[in-house]
């Protein structure tokens, strides 16, 4: 896929679809991940879900740079940002799935409503920023 011609990672159409793909893959680790470590009984449900989130971070940077925002990205410039996003992420997953399971939520229930939050977020930062190509 050519690099776009603007400054800016192309938004909305294919690249939104792409991005859904990538994040419902990464976010199937994510859970996946959590899941493990609830059953197992390694870790609550707050730090499961940051250990999830964290690992599958590093799949999404991958799958996103080169499938969904067309690859050729200076990666010493676009991996930092992407990363600082994707902390600030973690950041609003952790306040919501906490502050929803304190409001009675079940954990599965809660981390969906988490996902979702964060979902718009990663898009509109990594879209707009991390993967902005230099004029």
């Amino acid at each position: 896929m050519p690099p776009p011609s603007s400054r800016a990672a192309p938004i909305g159409g294919q690249t939104f679809l792409r991005f859904l793909l990538v994040g419902g893959s990464a976010t199937a680790l994510h859970y996946a991940l959590m899941a493990a470590l609830l059953a197992t009984g390694m870790a609550g449900a707050g730090a499961a879900s940051a250990i999830g989130y964290t690992l599958s971070t590093f799949y999404n940077y991958a799958a996103n740079a080169r499938f969904t925002f067309g690859g050729g990205h200076d990666h010493r410039r676009s991996l930092p940002r992407f990363l600082l996003t994707a902390l600030a992420g973690l950041g609003i997953n952790q306040i919501l799935l906490l502050g929803l399971i304190r409001l009675g939520l079940p954990v599965p229930a809660a981390q969906l409503c988490a996902t979702a939050g964060v979902l718009l977020w990663n898009y509109l930062v990594n879209a707009l920023w991390s993967f902005k190509r230099p004029s």
